[in-house]
């Protein structure tokens, strides 16, 4: 039999055939991918190395969002025997140079956004890597492998001139991929029952962590992946429920966000304090009657949901026993990318609470004198790649010294006890751990976050809190912290950090070597934030791409910093991923300085808006009515009123929906001629926007209109709804859930008809479009079609209700396509312009 390789994983990926094996956003619109469709664009893109004569052994540079292309690009490496190097998306541009020249790569391949980094790189870009490779056979193909050869270098710090790349090999994912193929193997027949399990991978694919659970493992089962481009806990929470996803794979501070979530909606509802007695009372009972007991939470997850996957940083015992509590599974792993990401995993339905699982076979590990955990396997990496040399991973025996210090129980649960290089250790000889001290911290209302770092004080090292505060004293904070710890414990300095939150990796750590580096610098009386902290300038100026240095609390974000109506939704957007929270987009609107923005980080609302998306409209039996009503009613008064005349329908016959039409704004009625001008493949496929604003009010009434009233309202709301597959698009607060929802109607293949003047003309003179029109035709990627209505505005003025036939003229103007990333303004100008050059002549 053959030598085992990652090219076999190929191969069963190609025998999944047409199973949906990813899935993610782009944009506003969901890509969906087969499995079949996976290992065909990666035997086509090992032929498109092939043709660029990258062989054996030589580098691919592989840079973006997680998504299917790069896993293509992932796989075509493989087959080909090409390296892959995989950078973090948050990478600097100046880290990205140095490896990319140290490794001598022939390629990067990357997203389109950072295709222009380096103009003398050779760079493909991943969104437009299917059509790229298309012209090569999709037929399999396979190199010559061996399981000692080198498939990867992953680069995992970017503070030295020479960074250090962890050498990876077939055998060395294999040693830990085997163990677990075999033990899901024994489960596979009760997977059927759930058949497809559905991952949301929240993790950076350029880790190996990542890779393992984005791409090793799912295909074990067939399972579905899916992708997320936000960290915010809400969106994360819908799109677990509308994705039906069984495990969340992600990093402990999201669980800890997550959690706090579900607490502050009690807390909105109402309903905290009888959680808390609820939370309470379950702590010994079945997990069984627990899951019945909490059955609402499961609900607003989705039925489907059970289990998280924890990984990149150790878990806090408090958190694990939330989730727990709540029945969900809480699996957690230990590994370092010099052992292929795993040494240790808990088993799913054999949990060792607190615990980071018991030691997959194949390897050994063993506890030094000071309690540092090394291993011994397969699995530990080739070598270290750096300066163009390999170094040696393991040391005398082979062994690997992990840095990190653990515990072994008499079970064979492997427990975290912190770094090695972060213990201090008392005058007294008492070792005292960081991440001790901060999950007391972390038990006091106040502290939003917390890292405590060690100072160094005559020889020894003494225990120094950062803390993050939502509000309070940090003397308080420390001081009831220290009550839950031994005395040679104590906090005795503390410090706050001036920001929102700490500067974070990829994977959601603090970065404790900024972190202390400021502290020091504050200590020695210099006191200034280093580069890249990721506080709000830093955020503003990613997204304006203007550097405004440190910015006090009383700048104004229009006079002062020109941020347009585009760069504050996509700041609102950058804010809610960086801090992992939802804010209310009516109070982000009314937010004039930089003072308000951090006053409502300090203390952010749960809800965005209350707009209700009516997604029961799309179904048959609604649209069957749809289509019945219209030709019974709409269709028949819109030609009794004045039948309209036609032109440009010539410029719909080569395109295939769904589209995105534009149109001016006159009455309430001009969806109806709209429709009317429209072929049959586009009348009833339909997706219409309304003022958002509207649609509220009639959904919800006031109550002083009385019951009549009252009544008359919501049921023109449902009428207007069902009979038009109308949803809202706000002007104020909410729009890009209405956006969102707009993708998701394209998706399921119905075109988009917008109104960007935002209000109907009281001159019957063309209103300036929103630039919103501009950010949708950006994220949708659709065609874009103009329909312009001449001679509605002159019957209304004369009010008058019916007209000779072509009185009124509905022209179809030509598609229009922008490519990704257009300015939003110049969209909305361009639009705007060619609307106007569609007016009817008489």
């Amino acid at each position: 039999m053959a030598e085992r390789t990652l090219a076999q994983i190929i191969e069963k990926i190609y025998s999944r055939g047409k199973d949906t094996a990813y899935l993610y956003r782009r944009g506003y619109r969901t890509c969906r991918w087969s499995y079949r469709s996976v290992a065909e664009s990666a035997f086509q893109f090992a032929r498109e190395l092939e043709a660029r004569s990258i062989g054996k052994g030589e580098r691919v540079f592989i840079w973006g969002e997680n998504c299917a292309e790069w896993i293509v690009a992932f796989l075509g490496c493989i087959l080909r025997g090409a390296v892959v190097v995989p950078m973090d998306l948050i990478a600097s541009p100046e880290f990205a140079r140095r490896v990319f020249g140290q490794v001598d790569a022939r390629l990067c391949v990357c997203s389109r956004k950072l295709c222009g980094t380096d103009p003398a790189w050779p760079a493909l870009a991943l969104e437009d890597l299917p059509e790229l490779v298309a012209r090569h056979s999709p037929d399999p193909y396979f190199e010559a492998l061996s399981r000692n050869d080198v498939f990867q270098i992953v680069f995992t710090s970017g503070t030295t001139a020479d960074p250090k790349g962890v050498v990876l090999s077939h055998g060395n994912v294999l040693a830990n991929l085997e163990p677990l193929e075999s033990e899901i193997a024994k489960y596979l027949k009760y997977e059927r029952i759930f058949h497809p399990l559905r991952f949301l991978n929240l993790l950076p694919l350029s880790h190996v962590f990542g890779q393992f659970l984005g791409i090793f493992v799912p295909q074990t089962m067939g399972a579905t992946v899916a992708f997320h481009d936000t960290l915010n806990p809400s969106e994360i929470v819908r799109t677990i429920r509308r994705e039906r996803i069984s495990v969340l794979i992600t990093v402990p501070r999201l669980l800890g966000t997550l959690r706090d979530k579900v607490e502050r909606d009690l807390e909105t509802a109402g309903r905290l304090g009888q959680f808390r007695e609820h939370f309470k009372a379950a702590e010994r009972e079945h997990f069984v009657k627990r899951w019945w007991r909490f059955r609402k939470i499961h609900g607003q997850f989705g039925w489907k949901f059970w289990a998280f996957v924890s990984g990149g940083a150790a878990l806090d015992l408090e958190t694990e026993q939330f989730w727990g509590r709540l029945s969900f599974v809480v699996i957690q792993g230990y590994g370092l990318t010099e052992t292929t990401s795993l040494v240790s995993v808990n088993h799913p339905f054999k949990l060792g609470r607190g615990s980071i699982g018991q030691v997959l076979p194949g390897r050994e590990i063993k506890l030094a004198e000071n309690g540092e955990i090394l291993v011994r396997g397969e699995n530990v990496a080739s070598g270290y790649y750096q300066g163009k040399e390999l170094r040696p991973v393991a040391g005398l025996g082979g062994w690997f010294h992990t840095g990190d210090v653990g515990a072994l129980d008499e079970a064979g649960n492997l427990y975290f006890k912190g770094r090695k290089k972060s213990v201090n250790v008392t005058p007294e000889g008492l070792n005292v751990y960081p991440e001790d001290l901060e999950a007391a911290l972390r038990n006091q209302p106040e502290v939003r976050d917390c890292v405590v770092i060690g100072l160094e004080r005559e020889g020894n090292a003494e225990p120094c809190a950062v803390l993050v505060l939502s509000e309070g004293n940090p003397e308080s904070v420390t001081r009831r912290a220290n009550g839950l710890l031994a005395e040679f414990q104590h906090i005795r300095r503390w410090f706050v950090w001036p920001e929102e939150d700490f500067p974070r990796t990829s994977t959601q750590k603090p970065r404790t070597s900024v972190i202390r580096d400021f502290v020091l610098a504050d200590i020695a009386g210099r006191g200034a934030l280093p580069a890249a902290t990721g506080g709000l300038a830093d955020l503003i100026s990613r997204i304006t791409g203007r550097n405004f240095g440190r910015l006090s609390a009383d700048v104004n974000l229009a006079t002062d910093l020109n941020l347009s109506s585009i760069e504050r939704v996509e700041l609102l957007s950058a804010l809610e991923d960086r801090f992992q929270t939802d804010l209310n987009e009516s109070h982000f609107t009314s937010a004039t300085t930089i003072g308000d923005l951090e006053r409502m980080l300090r203390q952010p609302l749960p809800r965005r808006s209350d707009y209700r998306y009516p997604r029961w409209a799309r179904g048959w039996p609604v649209a069957l009515v749809r289509t019945a009503v219209y030709y019974l009613l709409s269709w028949p008064a819109t030609m009794v009123m004045c039948r309209p005349r036609i032109r440009g329908r010539e410029n719909l016959r080569n395109l295939r929906g769904p589209l995105l039409f534009v149109a001016n704004h006159i009455t309430q009625v001009d969806i109806g001629f709209v429709m009317a001008a429209l072929p049959l493949r586009y009348r009833h496929r339909l997706a219409v926007a309304m003022l958002g604003e509207m649609l509220q009010a009639m959904r919800y009434p006031p109550q002083e209109m009385g019951f009549l009233g009252r009544w008359i309202e919501k049921l023109s709301y449902g009428l207007v709804v069902a009979l038009f597959n109308v949803f809202p698009l706000p002007q104020q607060t909410g729009f890009r859930e209405s956006f969102a929802y707009a993708g998701e109607c394209a998706d399921q293949g119905y075109s988009i008809v917008v109104f960007p003047e935002g209000q109907r003309t009281q001159t019957g003179v063309l209103a300036p479009f929103r630039a919103g029109i501009g950010m949708l035709a950006n994220n949708l990627q659709l065609p874009v079609v103009p329909v312009r209505i001449d001679g509605l505005f002159e019957l209304k003025q004369r009010q008058k209700k019916l007209a000779w036939p072509g009185t009124v003229a509905v022209t179809i103007g030509p598609s229009v396509r922008f490519e990704p990333g257009t300015d939003p303004e110049f969209i909305a100008r361009e639009l705007e312009h060619r609307m106007e050059s569609l007016k009817a002549s008489d």
